[in-house]
């Protein structure tokens, strides 16, 4: 099972737009020594949208190739089309993810039903691990507990990404889907929360700017050690929060740049982050100790 703190990756680009392999390595050679315990290719923060199906496989297939098993890789697969999650998910098996994330279709607004058939039809025509991945707020789709306890019952849907926000739902995934069924906090700000309450793991966005700080506070929570993990989680909070000052990835890539670990690029509709946003970013980096 994967657990603890897994980055959402950003995915690093020049300033033309075009994709920066040498910086891919290098991000995924940090991670790894920060002790990041997993990483996700292309989701919501590696900018899947803007993104074509070939660049796509392409990233997965290098940040698989440069974690070289060291470290689980999670490939984000998720579409509005079912055929086009398919096509993502096989590329990423090809390839050797580990296992893959699968965001609700955004946009359609499908039934429970239409949900459940969805990921039914990936799981049964792909066999690798699957994390369902609720995200409400961006795709005006909310998976409901009861949805993932029927998914649950399909063998290699292992887990859930639930960035609600709403730590009521741990319980409610727990109790209908069962102790084997990992659940994951996509929402950085109460991640410490879901694991004390006996979530696995967090997949983050901040994690790309402290890896070794988030690490550390997703180990105590996990530990059960709520001292601990509330110390440490108090260094992030301003991030945390500040770090969606802009849609995500626009102040992460940012934060990134001003690091120096990435190039200053990102690709349209996507903005480069408001110079009225700077200096807090800036100061929440500060306060957790990045700069």
């Amino acid at each position: 099972m994967f657990q603890g703190s897994i980055v959402a990756l950003v995915t690093p680009m020049r300033e033309d737009g075009s994709l920066d392999e040498e910086c891919l390595q290098k991000l995924v050679d940090w991670h790894i020594e920060q002790g990041t315990d997993g990483v996700v290719a292309v989701g919501t923060t590696g900018e899947c949208p803007t993104l074509d199906e070939d660049e796509h496989c392409w990233v997965i297939a290098k940040v698989v190739e440069f974690a070289a098993g060291r470290i689980p890789v999670i490939a984000g697969t998720g579409s509005n089309s079912t055929r086009e999650a398919i096509g993502l998910t096989r590329c990423a098996k090809e390839v050797g993810a580990d296992a893959c994330l699968l965001v609700s279709p955004y946009y359609n607004k499908p039934t429970q039903e239409g949900l459940y058939l969805h990921h039914k039809l990936i799981a049964e025509t792909v066999d690798i691990p699957q994390i369902l991945y609720n995200v409400p707020g961006r795709t005006v789709c909310d998976l409901l507990p009861e949805t993932a306890a029927r998914l649950s019952k399909i063998q290699n849907i292992v887990g859930i990404k639930e960035a609600t926000g709403d730590l009521e739902r741990v319980s409610q995934i727990k109790q209908l889907c069962g102790e084997d069924f990992a659940i994951y906090s996509g929402d950085d700000a109460t991640a410490r929360e879901l694991m004390l309450l006996g979530g696995h793991g967090v997949i983050s966005v901040t994690a790309n700017v402290v890896p070794a700080l988030m690490h550390r506070m997703s180990a105590a929570a996990l530990m059960n050690n709520k001292t601990e993990a509330e110390q440490l989680d108090a260094k992030m909070a301003a991030l945390h929060s500040d770090l969606f000052l802009e849609a995500n990835p626009i102040p992460v890539k940012w934060a990134m740049a001003e690091l120096g670990r990435i190039p200053k690029g990102i690709r349209l509709p996507l903005t480069w982050l408001s110079k009225e946003h700077h200096e807090s970013v800036r100061q929440a980096m500060l306060k957790a100790d990045a700069l």
